[in-house]
């Protein structure tokens, strides 16, 4: 968001200062402003939420405002009297109106006596366990349980029955507690096949208010938005209108200034309900901006300069359609745990030149990052990498520029989320926009756990990248060439891959003539290739003839095709012959991270699937089970303590083993 911010104002001549832990010296937000200001260490709470040293910059700078971006303090009414205390503008709104719609429980009564429909839920200040419990009783399960401070995912369990109520409040408490300092909690119905639709509104310090249409954010994983798009497929005019003038109801309750977002949840017959008041810029808010044809940055600084609004409501119209992807550091096959990790490639499509929203030519693809190529994903901040976003004249068209971007955007580091959200945005419930909060849960078979790149397209990835590095070798020296050449006959060479947990076996056998053959297991197939250059391919195998692209990183390579992608290994039998097979026994970090502490002691036999341990990292809890019976032999760290990935957290003896 800092690169974002940066971009607007240095369009409109304003410089700016970028703050950055150690963890982001020398992050690429730093580099897009024009002075930066070191303000901690890695940690959050020793930095980016460090109120004094933020204010410490902007006034050693000369700052006359701050832009708090999304995240960390962006919503938080200290910060924000701090900086008018100061004499710095907060470009947002105002404390009181932050303080207002922040605490979910409070912006629920107060839209309560406001008129705007609610779930059903308990929104009150006592949080004593036992009435916590008694209400959701009250409600009806399944019930969902929120941090009244939260947002963005954390701090919320979804309850199907009375029996787990008590052990997802407690969780829900300690993530809440940890990402906001607040651990009270409200109660909901939780609603079945809703859609997550929220409108951007934005206010002025001359008492206007409006409304810059819809996005339908229902794709989510871990309550967490990866989907977005805009306008909401199906909404009609009536139900827009009746929608933004309850979110500029809700806005003008509070007096509200600046950009903020009213978030409403939406159920099948068309009836939606006040959900809570983002008042802050949204991460989603450029498919707003794709198909307004605004910059909303920029409004964002005029109305924080004391402007008026620059259009009113009657002047404001939706062209075209938007999506936007959040391109996540995570592994969706295991339940989106997050991944870290140096980025050793990070490519993007092309931007191609189209008409969008305000007639001007612009792209096609639009890329938000904070990093680049060879920067790294640390445990220390959220897992997002980048958002991809995709304008058309119409869905259909933005469907089929989000598929072809997503099959060029080429990522290899930590593990990602590029190809999952590929397959939902080629689900038939996404692509006909069937949508509601479950997508992912109901399409869950053809999302997860996806089959293989082919086995013959790995192979002939392998292949054209080996000769492709070996050409690059080659000089005007005769002797030098290595494709191959024989004075008779023919050449075979026979490659051995790692894919897939698999050993797959290749050859590849040229002729006399140049011709090529590749045979991978008993398939032999005519095999041609044109190096692009050094990790871009033109390769025709047996009738078919595909682009792709491979990249090598140390021992292995990663190829992409519009097939699919695939993490390979070419194998060097000699020097790797005396390599074993790893140690067992032990549960091990899958990240790095905070023990937040043990389920179970030492000598205690446990169950299959049994929670043992729980860890915090990327501000989420994750809890570790055991993998079969057993027994526990032993802790190796204690609560609060910071583990490595991999690192053996307790010793554990599986129950065959101990029976033995």
């Amino acid at each position: 968001m800092a690169c974002r911010v940066a971009t607007t104002a240095r369009r409109l001549g304003i410089a700016t200062v970028a703050v950055y832990s150690d963890a982001d010296a020398n992050a690429r937000h730093v580099k897009a402003c024009d002075e930066a200001v070191r303000i901690g260490a890695a940690a959050p709470r020793d930095s980016y939420l460090r109120t004094d040293r933020i204010l410490e910059a902007a006034i050693a700078t000369g700052a006359q405002a701050v832009h708090p971006g999304y995240g960390f303090l962006s919503e938080n009414d200290g910060f924000a009297e701090a900086c008018v205390a100061a004499g710095i503008v907060f470009i947002g709104p105002t404390p009181s109106a932050i303080r207002a719609m922040g605490l979910k429980a409070e912006s629920k009564r107060l839209m309560e006596a406001a008129g705007v429909p609610l779930v059903p839920g308990y929104h009150g200040a006592d949080q004593d366990p036992a009435l916590l419990r008694s209400e959701a009783a009250r409600i009806g399960y399944p019930v969902l349980i929120k941090a009244s401070a939260g947002g963005g995912g954390k701090g919320m369990r979804v309850v199907s029955e009375e029996s787990a109520f008590d052990a997802a409040l407690a969780s829900c408490r300690r993530e809440a507690l940890g990402s906001f300092g607040d651990d009270a909690v409200l109660v909901e119905r939780y609603l079945q096949k809703p859609r997550h639709i929220e409108i951007q509104v934005f206010g002025d310090t001359h008492g206007h208010c409006v409304y810059l249409f819809e996005r339908d954010c229902s794709v989510q994983r871990r309550h967490q938005k990866l989907l977005e798009e805009a306008p909401a497929p199906g909404m009609s005019e009536d139900r827009r209108r009746a929608m933004g003038e309850a979110a500029v109801a809700a806005a003008k309750a509070v007096g509200y200034v600046g950009a903020g977002t009213v978030e409403f949840i939406a159920e099948p017959d068309g009836r939606f309900y006040f959900m809570e008041m983002n008042t802050r810029l949204q991460v989603e808010h450029p498919v707003t901006e794709a198909i307004t044809g605004l910059d909303l940055v920029e409004w964002q600084l005029r109305v924080a300069a004391g402007e008026p609004l620059p259009l009113q409501q009657h002047e404001l119209r939706i062209h075209g359609h938007a999506i936007e992807a959040r391109l996540c550091a995570e592994n969706p096959d295991a339940d989106f745990l997050p991944s870290t990790g140096r980025l050793h490639v990070l490519r993007w499509p092309a931007h191609v030149a189209f008409e969008c929203a305000n007639g001007a030519e612009s792209a096609a693809v639009r890329i938000d990052a904070g990093v680049g190529e060879g920067d790294a994903i640390t445990p220390y901040y959220d897992s997002m990498v980048a958002k991809l976003i995709v304008w058309g004249r119409d869905r259909e068209q933005a469907l089929v520029r989000m598929d072809r971007a997503l099959a060029h955007t080429h990522l290899v580091g930590p593990q990602n989320n590029v190809a999952f959200l590929r397959r939902v945005v080629n689900s038939p419930s996404f692509a006909t926009a069937d949508l509601d909060t479950g997508l992912i849960e109901r399409e869950r078979a053809g999302l997860f756990d996806a089959p293989p790149l082919a086995p013959e397209w790995v192979a002939a990835g392998v292949v054209a990248h080996a000769l492709a590095h070996e050409r690059a070798g080659e000089d005007a020296d005769p002797w030098s060439r290595r494709d191959g050449w024989r004075l008779h006959g023919s050449a075979l060479r026979r490659f051995e891959i790692e894919h897939a947990g698999m050993s797959l076996r290749a050859s590849l056998q040229r002729t006399r003539d140049g011709a090529m053959q590749l045979q991978v297991d008993t398939v032999v197939q005519a095999f041609e290739v044109q190096a692009l250059g050094a990790e871009r391919h033109d390769v025709r195998l047996g009738a078919r003839r595909l682009m792709l692209s491979a990249y090598a990183v140390g021992e292995h390579l990663a190829v992409f095709t519009p097939d699919g992608s695939a993490w390979v290994r070419e194998v060097d039998v000699l020097a790797h012959a005396g390599d074993g097979a790893g140690e067992g026994g032990r549960l091990t970090a899958p990240m790095p991270g905070k023990v937040v502490g043990f389920l179970v002691g030492a000598g205690e036999r446990v169950r299959r699937g049994q929670a043992l341990a729980v860890m915090e990292a990327m501000k989420m809890e994750h809890t570790l089970n055991a993998p079969c019976d057993g027994v526990v032999k032993g802790l190796r760290f204690a609560a609060g303590e910071q583990v490595a990935e991999g690192e053996a957290l307790l010793d554990f003896e599986p129950a065959a083993a101990a029976a033995a």
